[in-house]
């Protein structure tokens, strides 16, 4: 399966593409799209825009992994990376792709074990993980790449089975019961 991750934001919407079979994964493409600082807002959204639909129909994935807006102290920023995050959803939508929300927390657990990690953590282990030289930068990119894993892991697990039993679907592993 190919998986395409979107880590966005309003300086740069980092993206990384992997190829999983279940139990590995390898990467596909990966990088930053960047803006210069003092482009207009709305020209922004539409390079992001442009450049993510370009790089979904180039790399034609399964499924697009975003991260979950999280809460910030600048309602300003919030609101701009929602707005990035809003165009990333769109560009995934027009490509006809299922979109897979994480929250943060829930990316850090899967690739590194541990939901409070900080940011080189998840960057050496997505090196790791993904058998790369080099560990991916900026930031951007491992968390882009960071996404797609956990959604590879998240998807290829008994539990992830189990979220779409039953109504409502399964919240942890302690509600999960095997079928049989």
């Amino acid at each position: 399966m190919r998986i395409f991750g979107i880590d966005p934001g309003s300086r740069r919407t980092g993206y990384g593409c992997i190829d999983t079979d279940g139990s590995r994964c390898r990467v596909v493409v990966c990088g930053a799209i960047t803006v210069p600082a003092r482009t207009p807002f709305s020209d922004k959204l539409t390079r992001v825009y442009d450049e993510l639909a370009s790089l979904l129909a180039r790399h034609r994935p399964a499924c697009v992994a975003i991260e979950e807006v999280f809460f910030a102290r600048n309602a300003s920023s919030a609101l701009k990376l929602g707005h990035v995050r809003g165009v990333a959803m769109l560009a995934a939508s027009k490509a006809g792709l299922p979109v897979a929300e994480y929250a943060p927390t829930e990316v850090k657990r899967a690739v590194v074990g541990y939901g409070r990690a900080d940011k080189r953590q998840v960057q050496q282990m997505v090196a790791l993980l993904l058998g790369l030289d080099e560990a991916p930068a900026p930031y951007d990119v491992s968390d882009a790449l960071a996404l797609a894993v956990c959604h590879a892991h998240t998807t290829s697990s008994p539990l992830a089975a189990a979220r779409s039993v039953g109504r409502g679907g399964v919240r942890s592993w302690r509600q999960y019961r095997p079928q049989g």
